[in-house]
Formats: structure tokens, sequence, C-alpha cells
């Protein structure tokens, strides 16, 4: 096994990957090991932004045939 050493990693950035890890029930390190070891992964793609992906298909708005408004019931006579 090779080891890695990263430097200059701000604080917030450990922090924030310290408290995934303890959420996830394992190490930094084995944390960091699963993350780097995903990205090393050929087919490995970003997750998808849904609000960009949405954008993509729908930016230009989208027309709608809407039937006519009305009832299609008689008026009621009152006497």
């Amino acid at each position: 096994m090779a080891n890695i050493t990263i430097r200059n990693l701000p604080g917030e950035t450990k922090e924030s990957l310290r408290v995934q890890a303890a959420k996830s029930g394992v190490s930094l390190e084995a944390y960091a090991r699963y993350i780097l070891q995903q990205a090393s992964n050929s087919d490995f793609s970003p997750p998808l932004d849904i609000l960009k992906l949405a954008n993509k298909y729908f930016s230009g708005g989208v027309d709608l045939k809407l039937p006519d408004r009305g009832s299609s019931r008689g008026t009621a006579e009152f006497e």
C-alpha cells in the first residue's frame, strides 16, 4: 500500500470530512480512502445537480395545451 500526504488542506475541509466520516461510522482515514478510490474509478461521474439538469431541459419554458375552462353543467333555475 502507498501513502499520500496532502498539504495545505483547509481546516474547514478536514473538519467537514471528519464529521462526515463520523456520521458514516468510519475513521477519517478510511473515509478519505473511500473518496479517493471512488474518484479514481474510470466510470466515476460527479453527482447530478438537479437545478442544472432542470435548467438544461426546461430553461426555455414549456408550452402546455390547456383545456378550455368552463362547465358542461347547465345553469340552475330558481323560481
